[in-house]
């Protein structure tokens, strides 16, 4: 009997690795007890996969899913939304925290970088179960998903998916080399600013999953998007702010 890969499966669990084996680095870099990962790595998958599966919920199908309670259990159906997964890995991260005694805005600097190769691998997961489809086009890239339909559209999921590799060889690098990991928000701050920014504009050549947003100018996910980009201008600018003012 041949063996049957599923590629969603497969690929979260590489985003899983990744993620954590960045992590992994930062920590042995900087001298941070390495053994306490696996707990980071536990909640954070906890919050993600709760945060996501409720924010899909709530903000993309709530008729639905407020008439039938109990589905909103069926994860094995599909329905996780990256805005509350985001959310719930940061609240996951609150929580180790307080256990830790670590800096809080610290953590978040560094976790932001593993949380961008963790992305990549999500949407390329999204894009092997053709989800999260592109609108219809004739661009010479366009590509047939064939689970869903014979149209040509944009592989929107690939779009997501190369930002967030960007974003992550960006703040690595910029981890690596600059001082802006000692200004304590930023680096999460230009995450927050360049994730989703990436997002609000690739959410335009992207079907709505949320039938409610279908006579609006923006979708679900461009709404979700504006709180966390204004989250994430405040924490870049601020410690550059503070500084001025000491002076």
């Amino acid at each position: 009997m041949g063996l049957k890969v599923h590629w969603y499966g497969a690929l979260f669990a590489t985003a899983i690795a990744c993620g954590f084996q960045v992590m992994k680095r930062i920590y042995i870099k900087e001298k941070l007890p390495v053994e306490s990962l696996d707990n980071l790595l536990m909640y954070c998958v906890i919050g993600i996969i709760v945060g996501a599966r409720l924010a899909h919920c709530i903000f993309y199908d709530p008729a639905y899913y407020f008439s039938n309670p109990l589905k909103i259990f069926a994860i094995w159906e599909g329905g996780l939304a990256s805005h509350g997964g985001g959310l719930g890995a940061i609240l996951a991260l609150y929580y180790y925290r307080r256990k830790m005694d670590m800096p809080f805005l610290f953590l978040l600097d560094r976790l932001a970088i593993a949380t961008a190769i963790f992305g990549f691998f999500v949407r390329m997961a999204n894009f092997m179960n053709s989800e999260i489809l592109g609108l219809p086009s004739n661009v010479p890239w366009a590509i047939i998903f064939e689970r869903i339909d014979m149209l040509p559209r944009h592989p929107a999921q690939l779009y997501e998916a190369f930002a967030y590799l960007a974003i992550f060889i960006g703040l690595w690098a910029i981890y690596k080399y600059t001082e802006m990991k000692q200004k304590e928000g930023a680096i999460f701050g230009l995450f927050l600013v360049l994730v989703f920014s990436a997002r609000f504009a690739i959410e335009f050549v992207k079907v709505k999953q949320a039938a409610y947003a279908e006579g609006m100018t923006w979708s679900a996910g461009q709404w979700l998007s504006v709180p966390f980009l204004i989250v994430g201008v405040v924490l870049l600018v601020m410690p550059y702010l503070n500084k001025k003012v000491k002076a």
